[in-house]
């Protein structure tokens, strides 16, 4: 199916208050198509889309599809839904939220970033280079973008941007012109049962490819992908005789600097806004999708210093009495240890104090461990129980775990209690971090408020 072929058509999203499937219907409307949805509450989401001329349903009941042609829903929605139901008796297709973008891509060029880690930070770098180089890009992206305080978008140029969700195995679907992947490792235990399958996916995920792969030289499971690609490749990092190699790294407390060679010719230097060597081969997988594409390096590098980060990701909430307070999504070990690394850079001689609460209990079952080795790198940290996400808890899987393997930690399910006791030991120059995939990261704001009332009472 093609865009063109919903045109005066009516689609109808199940969950459409959700911030992927609410910038999906976004897009959607601006090609002139219908869209009607149903959400379990109200919401400033729907109360937009309203006004966008969405006819929007609260609660979900089977009539809510009487109207619709087809019908889109997360992965979150079961099949016992009674709209999916109702779907399946009438007869109406029914697709995934992924097969939804790919239809709304099919006429773009469209680029899709994929990988275990980075993928919303680099879909969103990717954005805002695209729209410096003066190309309008449309985006759908698993963050807020801050410079327009939007997660997804139809822009005036011919270029897509999507970020590449490989949880369920369903970025098979968008068939991309290019792509970039960022890495590949094992993740999504719900799902995947085993690395081999994770593997398995992204080595489907690049035949489908019909341009070119742009893949990280530094990460050994996405070299081990990029092989089995039948289009043209291109690498990036710091290793010998990546097509795209950033050196010189200077990493400092809010950002960084790199010189820039591409295909072995100084291009000019990298200036990051953000923190943290990550971010700096973030950019790098940009330069080299960008160039490529025949975008000039200059307006590249304007757009990426330009770039101030993504919703949740070392995002910062506000500071108080000198103590600054950040959320961050971060939810894998392997995320979680270079956004520590880098916070602790980013405060210098204060304390990182970390709220970490796990998302999924299968995923906190499978990495205890290797949790507990990253979290150490926190001066001061409590662990709320697991997010269940849409998961039945697993007897004998708890946050207190994890707690268990590390001297400083603390478990305290209760958010007050937290919110209270971080608060409390916090001295001017420290960093408290919320970090998790859950509702860790509705804390920031009683955290401020905590702190206010503490610098109050003291003076």
């Amino acid at each position: 199916m093609k865009l063109s072929d919903l045109k005066g058509k009516q689609i109808h999203f199940i969950g459409i208050g959700g911030s992927g499937m609410s910038g999906l219907a976004r897009i959607a409307i601006s090609h002139g198509i219908k869209v009607s949805g149903s959400d379990a509450s109200d919401s400033s989401v729907l109360d937009a889309l309203r006004a966008l001329g969405a006819t929007i349903f609260i609660g979900h009941d089977a009539k809510n599809i009487a109207g619709a042609d087809l019908i889109v829903y997360s992965n979150a929605i079961k099949s016992q839904n009674p709209e999916r139901a109702a779907a399946v008796n009438s007869g109406k297709p029914e697709i995934t939220r992924a097969s939804a973008l790919a239809i709304l891509m099919s006429e773009s060029t469209s680029i899709a970033i994929a990988g275990t880690h980075g993928k919303t930070t680099t879909s969103s770098m990717a954005t805002v280079a695209l729209q410096s180089a003066g190309v309008d890009p449309s985006f759908a992206i698993g963050g807020v973008l801050k410079s327009s305080g939007s997660n997804a978008h139809r822009g005036s140029g011919k270029y897509f941007i999507a970020e590449a969700d490989e949880s369920d195995g369903s970025f098979v679907a968008y068939h991309p012109h290019a792509a970039i992947i960022t890495n590949v490792e094992w993740d999504h235990v719900d799902h995947f049962e085993s690395e081999a399958e994770v593997f398995k996916a992204f080595d489907d995920f690049v035949q489908t490819i019909s341009g070119f792969l742009v893949f990280c030289a530094d990460d050994n499971g996405a070299k081990q992908v990029a092989a089995k690609a039948k289009v043209k490749t291109l690498s990036y990092g710091k290793s010998e005789g990546a097509a795209l190699k950033v050196d010189q790294i200077n990493l400092s407390a809010h950002g960084s600097t790199a010189r820039v060679l591409w295909n072995g010719a100084k291009i000019g230097t990298l200036e990051l806004s953000v923190p943290g060597e990550h971010n700096v081969l973030n950019a790098a997988a940009v330069l080299a999708i960008g160039l490529e594409l025949g975008l000039p390096a200059t307006a590249l590098l304007d757009g990426l210093v330009k770039f101030h980060g993504a919703g949740r990701r070392f995002e910062l909430k506000g500071s108080v009495g000198g103590i600054r307070v950040i959320d961050d999504y971060g939810h894998h070990p392997t995320e979680i240890k270079v956004t520590l690394t880098a916070a602790k850079r980013y405060c210098g001689s204060g304390k990182v104090i970390v709220i970490f609460q796990p998302h999924r209990y299968s995923r906190t079952r499978a990495f205890t461990k290797e949790f507990a080795e990253a979290l150490s790198v926190a001066d001061s940290l409590w662990l709320l129980e697991v997010y269940a996400a849409s998961e039945t808890p697993i007897s004998g899987v708890s946050s207190s775990n994890i707690a268990k393997l590390i001297p400083h930690a603390h478990f305290e399910p209760n958010f007050l209690s937290v919110t209270e006791a971080v608060a409390a030991i916090a001295s001017p120059g420290d960093v408290i971090m919320t970090l998790g995939a859950g509702d860790v990261s509705a804390l920031g704001p009683l955290i401020l408020e905590e702190l206010q009332k503490r610098f109050e009472s003291e003076n």
